[in-house]
């Protein structure tokens, strides 16, 4: 984390070519100091720092272990900046409960998927879920490649045997969210404002399979209000994996989340929802992550009734079901790191949700999300904020159910 400042911006250029893995990149931070005497501390695991100054001028710092420590002395509230020289070949972020995490190589080119620690694989970062920030992002690969990453394209440019490709994102994200694509991908437009990213091999398929997708997007606009980000892409990898990925601004699945019959279309779904819980609303710290699941879970639930599928009500006693077999030991508004991502917390907030939504009526139920998106687009939000926006929407406590659903381990 950063001592006494903040990251409001991030400038990334990145050179890669992915037959060798090996990395070259520049990392140009925007940063304000409390203090005179601060402590710019950031997250870098892995790679090898090659210099670092401030405001043009060398700085003071040291890389030890995954902290890069810059001191001062700085301006005080007064923007400078940061550059960092750094390379190497990246590596993702091996956890002890969530697998490998971040910068990845596929069998022909690369993924970033760092929920949640692994931003700090592939570039310097304040790896904090809050600390948000806007970015532009700078990628040259070789001439086969395509590369997509978060924002607008706002540049192609060949030279050589390579091309830059440089997106700007506007909004304000975690560095978990920010997220680098490269592959053999055809680049095409689903609808206005929706890319998609696949091979040739897997373009049909993919079209076909996300052919919906802005049915979905007009009907998560009514319920939860505005689309929040500029544009909206999904990439196909040609290598499975075990889950799709939510970054802001676009979505990652695996070639075995498309088969040509639409049979994941519920992820496609719970993909998109992300965009507006979890990634515009974002979390304050990740104990609140009930908030990015189990939201995202219930969209599920109401693409599948408004699509004609299983009604939210047949499909939250279907949840309500496999919960109560299931061991009765999590606390879903406060989950162990271990327990962050696990299923049961999925399905006990979309249930937590659904019962909400009984309890309101339809009405206030979806005027409290618009308003909890419009009150919170691109900040951070706790659970408690949710809950006393939906006590305002019901007027009357909701303490006693917020806890039961919650805080208690037992099922209500």
């Amino acid at each position: 984390m950063a001592l006494n400042s903040r990251i409001s911006h991030y400038d990334l250029e990145l050179r890669t070519k992915p037959s060798t893995g090996r990395l070259a990149a520049r990392a140009r931070l925007t940063v304000v100091a409390t203090s005179v005497d601060a402590v710019v501390e950031l997250d870098l695991r892995g790679l090898r720092v090659e210099r670092v100054l401030v405001d043009g001028r060398p700085a003071r710092w040291s890389h030890r272990g995954a902290k890069l420590r810059i001191r001062g002395p700085f301006l005080v509230d007064t923007p400078f900046s940061v550059e960092i020289r750094y390379g190497g070949r990246p590596e993702p972020v091996h956890t002890r409960y969530w697998g490998d995490v971040g910068w990845d190589e596929l069998t022909d080119g690369v993924i970033v998927a760092s929920q949640p620690v692994g931003a700090p694989s592939w570039f310097p970062c304040d790896d904090r879920v809050g600390a948000k920030a806007t970015y532009r992002i700078a990628v040259t690969v070789p001439l086969a490649y395509t590369v997509v990453a978060n924002g607008v394209l706002s540049s192609r440019l060949t030279s050589g045997s390579t091309t830059t490709w440089t997106y700007e994102a506007g909004e304000p994200m975690s560095p978990y969210l920010a997220t680098v694509q490269i592959g053999h991908y055809e680049r095409v437009l689903l609808s206005s404002g929706q890319i998609l990213a696949a091979t040739r091999r897997r373009l049909t398929d993919a079209q076909y399979d996300f052919g919906r997708q802005n049915r979905i997007m007009r009907l998560f606009t009514d319920l939860f209000g505005p689309y929040p980000f500029a544009e909206y892409a999904v990439v196909v990898t040609d290598d499975d994996l075990e889950v799709p990925v939510e970054a802001q601004g676009l979505s990652i699945f695996g070639a075995n989340h498309v088969d040509g019959t639409r049979a994941h279309e519920r992820l496609v779904a719970h993909e998109l929802a992300h965009q507006w819980f979890g990634n515009s609303v974002g979390l304050a710290d990740w104990r609140h992550i009930w908030l990015n699941e189990g939201f995202a879970a219930y969209a599920e639930w109401l693409w599948s009734e408004r699509s004609g599928g299983p009604s939210s009500t047949a499909l939250a006693t279907r949840s309500r079901e496999v919960l109560a077999g299931l061991p009765q030991n999590l606390r879903i508004g406060d989950p162990s790191a271990r327990e962050m991502f696990d299923d049961r917390l999925y399905r006990r907030g979309a249930l937590t949700l659904h019962t909400l939504r009984t309890q309101l009526g339809d009405s206030p139920f979806f005027a409290l999300l618009r308003q909890w998106t419009d009150t919170y687009r691109h900040a951070t939000a706790t659970t408690d904020d949710f809950v006393a926006l939906a006590e305002r929407h019901a007027d009357r406590s909701l303490r006693g159910f917020f806890d039961a659903w919650l805080f208690e381990t037992a099922l209500p």
